[in-house]
C-alpha cells in the first residue's frame, strides 16, 4: 500500500512594525518561547523573522507564494498597539487557538494571520471553513469591565464594517455595501461572508480576550466574496481588495473606536452600528408559552440593543422584550426582564 507523503511543515513568520517589536520576535524564536498547537499533528513548525522569510521559507514549503504582503500591511498601519506584532503562517490549524495559547507570551494586541486553517473555529464549537482568498486572523486584548465584554464583538463588527468603506474610499472603488447581522456575522447582499469569535479567560483581575475573523475577500466559493462583488460594480479588472489593505484599515478603525468603547462606553458608537446592521425594524416572530401552557406565536419589531448588548424588541401592545441568541436561532425571555426594561 502507498504511504501518503507527510503534510508540508509548518511555516510561522514574525514581524514587528518597530525595531523593538522586531527585537522581540527574536527572542520568542531564540528562547524557543512559543507553545505550538496540537492540533497541527507533529507537524514540524519552522519560525522565522520576516526579514529571513524571502531567503529560507521557499526550502521548507511546497506550496505557492504568499498573497499576504507582510510588509504592505505594516505600512499601512498606523495604530499604537493593535496590529504591530505579527504572527503569519500560509496554512495553520488555527489562528484563533495558536494566540490563546499564547496569550502571555506575546504583546497585547498582537495579531496571528493565517492563508489557510484546517481547524478554524465558529460559534459553539463548529467548525469554520477556512479556504484561500479569506482574511483569516486572530488578535489579542485585555479588559478589566466584565460587563462589557459581551460589547466588544459588536465594536469588532463595526470596524471591519468601516473599514471596508475606508479601502474603497481611499481606492476609488464602489462601496460594497456590508452589513452586520447580529450578533457576530457580515453580510454582504443576503448571504454571509464574514464571522467574528470572541474568547476570554480571567485572570489576575482582567480579561483575556481573543478576537478571531473570518471575511471572504477572494474567494467566490461557496456562495460569494467581496472582490466578486465589487467585480459586478466596476468596469475595471484591476478594482480589487487585499487581504492586507482591509486587515491594516481594520485595526485603524478598531483602536480608534476601543478607545471611545472604554472611555464612553457602547453608546457612543451605538448610533453608528445601528447604520451598519441589518435589523432596525425588522419584525420578527417569537414562540411563548401562555399560562395554560400552550405555544403562541407573537411579532415583535426589533427596536435596537439593551444595555447588556441583545435585541431589544416591542409587540403591538407596547410590551417588550430581550431576545438572546441560541445557536443560529432567538431565544426570547419574558417576565423579570421585561420587567426590568420597563
Amino acid at each position: 500500500m502507498e504511504i501518503p507523503p507527510p503534510p508540508p511543515p509548518t511555516l510561522l513568520i514574525l514581524h514587528g512594525k518597530s525595531f523593538l517589536e522586531t527585537e522581540f520576535a527574536q527572542s520568542l524564536i531564540t528562547n524557543n518561547t512559543l507553545k505550538l498547537s496540537e492540533d497541527d499533528g507533529g507537524v514540524e513548525v519552522s519560525i522565522f523573522l520576516q526579514s529571513e522569510h524571502h531567503h529560507d521559507s521557499n526550502k521548507l514549503i511546497n506550496e505557492e507564494p504568499t498573497t499576504f504582503r507582510v510588509e504592505s500591511y505594516m505600512n499601512s498601519l498606523s495604530t499604537n498597539q493593535f496590529g504591530r506584532f505579527l504572527l503569519w503562517s500560509p496554512r495553520l490549524s488555527s489562528t484563533q487557538d495558536l494566540m490563546s495559547k499564547n496569550f502571555n507570551e506575546i504583546p497585547v494586541g498582537s495579531v496571528c494571520v493565517a492563508d489557510l486553517q484546517f481547524k478554524g473555529r465558529g460559534r459553539s464549537k463548529n467548525l469554520w471553513e477556512s479556504p484561500k482568498g479569506c482574511l483569516l486572523f486572530s488578535f489579542t486584548l485585555q479588559m478589566e469591565d466584565g460587563r462589557i465584554v459581551p460589547l466588544l464583538q459588536y465594536v469588532v463588527c463595526l470596524a471591519i464594517v468601516e473599514a471596508i468603506k475606508d479601502v474603497c474610499d481611499a481606492k476609488g472603488f464602489p462601496y460594497i455595501g456590508v452589513r452586520i447581522k447580529w450578533p457576530n456575522d457580515l453580510y454582504l447582499n443576503g448571504v454571509k461572508v464574514g464571522g467574528i469569535l470572541c474568547t476570554s479567560t480571567y485572570r489576575s483581575k482582567k480579561f483575556n480576550v481573543t478576537v478571531g475573523m473570518g471575511l471572504n475577500v477572494d474567494n467566490e466559493l461557496p456562495t460569494t466574496c467581496l472582490n466578486k462583488v465589487l467585480s459586478e460594480l466596476s468596469a475595471s479588472t484591476d478594482c480589487k481588495l487585499k487581504r492586507e489593505e482591509i486587515l491594516a484599515a481594520f485595526f485603524n478603525r478598531f483602536e480608534d473606536f476601543y478607545s471611545v468603547f472604554i472611555s464612553q462606553g457602547f453608546r457612543a458608537l451605538e448610533e453608528m452600528y445601528y447604520r451598519a446592521w441589518l435589523h432596525s425594524e425588522q419584525k420578527v416572530v417569537i414562540q411563548e408559552k401562555n399560562k395554560d401552557e400552550l405555544v403562541e406565536e407573537i411579532g415583535v419589531t426589533i427596536q435596537g440593543l439593551t444595555s447588556s448588548g441583545y435585541l431589544l424588541a416591542v409587540d403591538d401592545a407596547n410590551q417588550l422584550y430581550e431576545l438572546h441568541p441560541d445557536g443560529n436561532s432567538f431565544d426570547f425571555f419574558n417576565g423579570l426582564v421585561r420587567k426590568k426594561l420597563e
